[in-house]
């Protein structure tokens, strides 16, 4: 299959990645949680911004069409607003009784989903294209920004003794 050269698709898909990120917001954080999913979305944020620059800047990664070109050269729709909103979701429902096995399963599970995705749209549209970067540097990128989200997020709300368990 072929790229879709459209710029109308490549921006419609985008739209439609902002409405299913809004309302997945809406559906899965609850109201008395929204104090936690700030946190967690400026904090993933951070991290996201800093990576995405660093990878945009060493030219691993393009983004061809994107909003807000002008601003920097990081797709504003994956690194500050996807990413960290799924990293609400993946916190506010982490497996905390669960065992380690479980608890590396949903890690995996959330990189690779996203891995995945992010694979589909480097693929088939011109939102993403690598340049020197493979899929598995995202999920690893992924999985130790979900990390880091979780520790930070059991260090700030005091969830367990050590923060630095899964």
């Amino acid at each position: 299959m072929k790229k879709i050269q459209s710029n109308s698709i490549n921006y419609t898909l985008l739209v439609i990645v902002w409405v299913i990120t809004i309302i997945s917001l809406f559906k899965f954080v609850p109201r008395n949680k929204i104090r936690q999913a700030s946190m967690i979305y400026l904090f993933k944020q951070l991290l996201t911004w800093l990576f995405g620059l660093i990878v945009v800047e060493f030219k691993l990664i393009q983004y061809p069409k994107r909003l807000f070109k002008r601003a920097n050269a990081t797709s504003f729709t994956f690194e500050y607003f996807v990413f960290p909103s799924i990293c609400i979701i993946f916190n506010l429902y982490y497996p905390i009784t669960k065992s380690l096995s479980i608890k590396l399963l949903y890690h995996i599970l959330y990189s690779a989903s996203m891995t995945g995705i992010e694979l589909l749209f480097e693929r088939f549209t011109l939102l993403i294209k690598y340049t020197n970067w493979k899929w598995y540097y995202t999920f690893i990128s992924l999985t130790f920004t979900f990390y880091l989200s979780r520790v930070y997020y059991q260090w700030f709300f005091k969830t367990k003794r050590n923060p630095f368990s899964m």
